[in-house]
């Protein structure tokens, strides 16, 4: 059993929203995620997506980007992006989703009962660029949020935790946000983050920084390929 990442897959399988305007690396590109992801992904594999999955605005417009998900190989582990309007209510859309599809939030995911796969949307710190009272408001709830995850897992025995943001845990000027505190306090030893695309790839922190490794995992940086997620900084075999 592997675990491998991508985010930001942008599908609009049921809705007329394509993403070639954005670059014609973006032609088709649902094509190349099937192609890449069956050439590295097996079935007995997790596949975490964090976030901006759908362009669908109703849940219903979804479904057909569920059913091309569904039909990938492996279990997936998908969070709330910025851009995930169909996503309104948790429990309609656990309820909604096929059997390989797991939906994240103030949970976890166990991955091979050892680690707990936690995270949440995430949200731009405050003071970084034009922000509001509502994105203050935004950001301390994604804060708890991530708190609740991580603690629903410390109290069911899981010490071993990797947070899956949205967001950047880091702000354009590199000053950490309030999520990576909390990271750090619950040791967290990984964290996976996407919502960056184009000339904002450069922006990207990975690699170990105080102790959590950072990989960033937006689908056309990775050249829409899961990433592999390397598990050795973990003390005991995975």
């Amino acid at each position: 059993m592997r675990l491998f990442a991508i985010s930001d897959l942008h599908l609009s399988l049921g809705v007329e929203k394509p993403m070639d305007v954005f670059g014609e690396q973006w032609q088709d590109h649902h094509l190349k995620i099937k192609e890449n992801w069956e050439k590295v992904v097996s079935p007995e594999d997790v596949v975490i997506l964090g976030g901006d999955f759908s362009w669908a605005m109703k849940l219903e417009e979804a479904r057909e980007d569920f059913a091309f998900l569904n039909n990938l190989p492996g279990q997936k582990v998908l969070l709330k992006g910025n851009h995930d309007y169909w996503w309104q209510s948790y429990a309609q859309v656990k309820t909604a989703l096929p059997a390989s599809i797991h939906a994240l939030q103030n949970n976890y995911y166990h991955f091979n009962d050892r680690i707990a796969l936690c995270g949440t949307r995430g949200w731009s710190i405050p003071g970084e660029g034009r922000s509001s009272q509502e994105d203050e408001k935004v950001y301390k709830r994604e804060l708890l949020r991530l708190e609740m995850s991580l603690k629903s897992a410390r109290q069911d025995g899981y010490e071993d935790c990797i947070v899956t943001l949205h967001y950047p845990p880091f702000s354009n000027r590199g000053l950490k946000s309030g999520f990576v505190e909390i990271m750090q306090f619950f040791e967290v030893k990984i964290c996976l983050y996407g919502h960056l695309h184009g000339e904002d790839h450069a922006k990207a922190a990975e690699g170990e920084i105080e102790g959590i490794t950072y990989y960033f995992t937006a689908c056309d940086y990775l050249s829409f390929r899961p990433r592999l997620i390397d598990l050795s900084v973990f003390n005991a075999p995975i």
